[in-house]
């Protein structure tokens, strides 16, 4: 083995590490009791463990678990249906017999710089009924991402248009191009553009707060955000105090990260092969 090959894996070892060890701080602070937090700050050796913030959080564990299972569910179908839509976008943004495909792109490229605003957009969500209902927890994230929109149409930009040619003088649809050649071969940026997409559906407390008031519909983030709110209040009223018995607030914040962040790095692995190659190649035509 070579020098330089030694000083690459040792390099790369420590970016591992440094990426690593802050999640392993998070959940070793988890698992700290306040007042040794408050006493000696975070630290990977701890001098008193405990399962206060973990009891607080799972107090009501039935409650918890709805809300892991609405999450799981908007996430997933979500997810599925904005990949959906980008690709068949993005299908028709990149197919020579679309007029103006240009311009319909500039009408995307707007609105990644100009926001019409909470109120309209509250407003719009009212009127056609995304209210009180699983629809307002999925439409108002699946109007795809601009963003996700290039970057898959520059990715499929790469595909020879030779083969959707050959396709149709054998009698293919634009269907059947899309589905059988196009999109198995964009595996790797739609990889991406779903990670993208999971992502902010499973962080998203945004529309639950203003669309949903029913908690058997709220989202894990929402429901675990207005508990640290609530036990936080409950610390200000009390007067901030430790000793007597008041509830956990660093960490209960490190147990809601670590509950939180779970499925992300379980899923990322599975995607990691793809999401590098759709990145570097979905980004270097415009």
């Amino acid at each position: 083995m070579t020098y330089g090959k030694v000083f690459l894996y040792l390099f790369t070892s420590l970016i591992a590490a440094c990426c690593f060890l802050p999640i392993l701080l998070i959940v070793i602070v988890s698992f700290t009791s306040e007042q040794a937090i408050v006493h000696n700050g975070y630290s990977f050796f701890p001098s008193e463990l405990s399962l206060v913030a973990y009891n607080t959080l799972f107090e009501n564990g039935a409650e918890v678990v709805r809300c892991y299972i609405n999450s799981v569910f908007v996430t997933i179908l979500g997810t599925i249906l904005a990949v959906c839509i980008t690709a068949m976008a993005s299908y028709a943004l990149v197919t020579p017999t679309v007029k103006y495909s240009n311009a319909i792109a500039m009408f995307f490229f707007v609105t990644m710089v100009f926001n019409g605003g909470m109120v309209p957009w509250y407003i719009i969500c009212q009127n056609i009924g995304l209210s009180e209902n699983y629809l307002a927890l999925l439409i108002p994230n699946l109007i795809f991402s601009p963003f996700n929109l290039f970057l898959t149409r520059n990715y499929m930009r790469e595909i020879p248009v030779s083969l959707m040619e050959s396709a149709k003088l054998d009698g293919a649809n634009d269907g059947q191009v899309a589905f059988r050649i196009y999109f198995p071969l964009c595996k790797p940026i739609l990889a991406t553009v779903g990670l993208f997409y999971g992502i902010a559906y499973w962080n998203d407390w945004w529309n639950t707060i203003m669309l949903v008031t029913n908690k058997n519909m709220y989202t894990i983030q929402y429901y675990l955000m207005k508990l640290k709110s609530d036990l936080n209040f409950m610390r200000t009223l009390q007067g901030g105090g430790i000793g007597g018995g008041y509830p956990p607030s660093e960490s209960l914040q490190m147990a809601t990260a670590v509950i939180t962040i779970g499925p992300l790095i379980l899923l990322y692995p599975f995607l990691q092969k793809y999401i590098v190659k759709g990145l570097v190649i979905g980004s270097v035509k415009g």
